[in-house]
């Protein structure tokens, strides 16, 4: 019979047997197609929303949007993590569901792993942004300023929308989407009647004030603080006025002053009073410091400071910045940025803010020219001690040359000598 060889024995076969791997709890499912999103929708939003695709109001591109024919209509923000730190998102199917009994009793979570970290936020847009490219094309196309665009049908309008993977006029079949559309668009526009429809035509004051009003909430609402700082504060930040004043006295000279009758004139250099000036453009700071000799306050002068109605106005040029630069096309946000100038066009005055600011760049450039001239002092008397070096290396050298060349033939000679292991000559001379 042959010999078979038995698995209980040792050595190092037994050594070899691979081990037993024990089967994992939880197994994760195979993902097909592209890895899903998370989006976070608003609670009033009604099961008949949907995700459409309409042009982004700024740059013409498709988008995605939320339409809610109750609720109005909804943009998605993105908020994303940073690349550097890998995260992921553990939902559950349902909250707080679970399903029914496995065999060994368990009960099972139903839950989802997200690849990816992204999240989208739906929040509120306002319709007449959607509407303001087809309402300013006309603005846009007419050759001078005293050519009128026509008043169109709310129809002939929406025509001029890109149509490519647009789901426009699928939404325009809700009664109540349409009515806020065009409600919206009676905000901006002139409109008349003309049998039983309503014709607009986009006025350029009634839109500017439209985007001023809603600057006017953001700002007065707070702008979040990287904002605030970035374009509030260092944008009104004028250079500060440093004046350093050693406010210490000699007793001893004090009292001897007290003591005799003698008056002398006080001028400037019996004073102990110093006065350092210099320009910065760091935040003002009050510093006091002690010496040795005395009390020496650091006094702190600003040479602009902000009102709170500069302050004001400001916030609401950044509020009317950013609305432009997100939700209006290039054109026509330069077009509303030069009426906002304008006082007859504008409700808002803001000539304060800028006799402001052009104060504070006056300031800015003068500060600029102190340090400039101070920091080319500063380097010429560098330049002044290299120069007083590079002479005197270069006497040193000269005077070198001199007593090498005065030198005899002899004395060059003996130079080269190797004298290495030889007696000096003072060694013949020392006391036996």
């Amino acid at each position: 019979m042959p010999r078979t060889r038995s698995a209980k024995t040792g050595g190092a076969d037994a050594k070899e047997a691979p081990a037993k791997s024990t089967p994992s709890r939880y197994a994760l499912a195979s993902q097909d197609g592209p890895p899903p999103k998370l989006f976070i929708l608003p609670k009033a939003a009604t099961p008949e929303a949907k995700i459409v695709t309409l042009p982004n109001p700024r740059h013409g591109q498709p988008a995605r949007y939320l339409v809610c024919p109750e609720t109005g209509i909804y943009e998605f923000t993105k908020i994303a993590a940073p690349n550097s730190t890998p995260r992921s998102w553990l939902i559950e199917t349902r909250a707080g569901s679970v399903d029914t009994e496995t065999d060994d009793g368990a009960s099972e979570l139903k839950a989802q792993v997200m690849m990816g970290a992204d999240l989208y936020i739906a929040t509120t847009i306002d319709p007449l942004f959607l509407v303001l490219p087809a309402l300013a094309d006309c603005q846009a196309s007419k050759g001078s300023g005293d050519k009128k665009c026509l008043f169109l049908s709310s129809d002939d309008h929406f025509d001029k929308l890109p149509a490519d993977s647009s789901h426009l006029s699928e939404i325009l079949r809700w009664d109540k989407t349409r009515t806020l559309i065009e409600g919206r668009m009676a905000a901006i526009c002139d409109t008349v009647e003309a049998g039983d429809e309503r014709m607009f035509r986009l006025s350029e004051s009634k839109l500017l004030t439209a985007i001023l009003v809603k600057a006017k909430g953001m700002s007065d609402g707070g702008l979040p603080p990287s904002m605030e700082d970035r374009f509030v504060k260092r944008a009104l930040e004028a250079p500060i006025l440093l004046r350093k004043r050693n406010a210490a006295v000699n007793e001893s000279h004090a009292s001897e002053g007290a003591e005799s009758e003698v008056s002398t004139p006080r001028t400037e250099s019996t004073n102990s009073q110093t006065t350092v000036m210099s320009l910065a453009s760091q935040p003002s700071t009050a510093a006091t410091s002690f010496t040795e000799e005395g009390l020496a306050a650091d006094t702190v002068m600003n040479t602009a400071e902000a009102s709170p109605d500069v302050v004001k106005l400001q916030r609401l040029r950044v509020a009317f910045d950013f609305i432009c630069s997100s939700y209006v096309s290039p054109a026509i946000a330069e077009q509303l940025r030069r009426q906002s100038l304008n006082k007859g066009a504008s409700c808002v005055d803001f000539s304060p803010l800028d006799k402001y600011l052009a104060k504070v760049a006056e300031l800015r450039t003068e500060a600029l020219a102190t340090r400039s001239i101070s920091d080319f002092a500063r380097k010429r008397g560098h330049d002044e001690e290299e120069d007083e070096a590079r002479q005197d290396k270069k006497r040193k050298l000269e005077e070198e040359k001199k007593r090498k060349a005065n030198q005899s033939r002899g004395v060059r000679e003996l130079k080269k000598v190797n004298t290495s292991g030889m007696k000096k000559m003072s060694d013949f001379f020392k006391a036996k």
